[in-house]
């Protein structure tokens, strides 16, 4: 049963960083995926993973700038993978099942934000196809590997955004005139709560927990960087030092200073830190189908709250027979089950 109930969390908070997080976990003979691991809050974690002692797989759609920007860092395997194409999913599903026998980390983190209405090759809107089909099929395609592990977890990135919009009738925008690239990425991160909602309940039998996650609002991911305009000199200033308070400064000035939503933002290591949790801590042992922020579970948000900064999660995002309808429609768009 999904409790949305968050405990009194002494240690971590919204300022927590993904490193102490990380601080006392060892995972020497644990085998991590990460997507999106080339960059941003994906980039932070799998340098946790691999500090801790883990062997890392990153899928990459651009090799050569995933493997820049993972240079130095040992124990890895970067293999090519597209989530917006059902074939390199499944070849790079059958590379990883060919080279390893289980995973004990899978870390759903890749994603698309706010883009025009497009489809996939089969007529499926861009950020249901990527931000939730990809990973249903790629969760899917791995689960002999995640079973293998006894004791796997599977962590997908959602949103805040998933207060916003629940699964539509018209899930597709089938009328065109209603989508919006806001509601289509909404709905995208909604989906990926009901994703970790029903995947836990199959996957308990199997050892397998599912977690969906917040990051919070980091301004120095490629999506941060692309929503908030911030400036290529604020960018490179905040990237090499880890700190946001020249862009929150400049973001600030231009909404006159309005701390009640500024605050909130968050460095590339902070926004890492309640994914890390969610697949290491044991804190959650014997948990799961829960959607978690600033490093701990979410407060299950009163149907007459407004759209906040301030946290937690919409009923739509965890009901039950949402998931079953969600896990039906990724059903039948892949041809995959549990």
């Amino acid at each position: 049963m999904n409790q949305q109930i968050p405990f009194d969390n002494y240690k971590f908070n919204f300022k927590t960083t993904a490193k102490k997080v990380m601080k006392d976990i060892d995972l020497t003979g644990k085998i991590a995926l990460v997507t999106g691991g080339y960059s941003g809050v994906g980039l932070e974690t799998v340098k946790q993973f691999v500090s801790a002692g883990a062997q890392v797989i990153v899928p990459a759609r651009r090799l050569d700038v995933a493997q820049t920007a993972l240079t130095g860092l040992s124990n890895l395997t970067v293999l090519p993978m597209n989530l917006q194409n059902p074939v390199s999913i499944h070849d790079f599903a059958d590379s990883v099942k060919s080279k390893f026998d289980k995973i004990d980390i899978l870390v759903n983190s890749a994603g698309i934000m706010y883009v025009p209405l497009q489809r996939d090759e089969r007529g499926i809107e861009s950020h249901f196809a990527t931000n939730h089909l990809g990973h249903f099929q790629l969760t899917m395609e791995l689960l002999p590997l995640l079973k293998a592990a006894g004791n796997a977890r599977v962590i997908t990135v959602s949103s805040r955004a998933q207060q916003s919009t629940g699964l539509l009738a018209d899930w597709n925008f089938t009328d065109e005139s209603t989508y919006s690239p806001q509601i289509g990425y909404q709905q995208s991160k909604t989906a990926n709560v009901l994703f970790s909602v029903k995947l836990d309940a199959l996957g308990q039998k199997d050892g397998i927990r599912a977690f969906a996650v917040h990051p919070g609002m980091v301004l120095m991911t490629n999506i941060g960087r692309e929503q908030f305009h911030v400036a290529p000199w604020q960018r490179t200033i905040a990237d090499k030092f880890g700190f946001i308070h020249i862009p929150v400064f400049f973001q600030g000035l231009k909404a006159g200073f309005d701390r009640s939503k500024y605050r909130y933002f968050k460095t590339t290591r902070q926004g890492a830190a309640t994914q890390v949790w969610a697949a290491v801590s044991p804190d959650l042992t014997d948990k799961g189908g829960l959607y978690c922020e600033d490093v701990n579970i979410a407060r299950l948000m009163a149907d007459s709250e407004a759209d906040n900064f301030g946290g937690g999660v919409r009923q739509h995002s965890i009901d039950l027979k949402a998931a079953d309808r969600l896990w039906e429609i990724s059903v039948s768009s892949t041809g995959l089950d549990y």
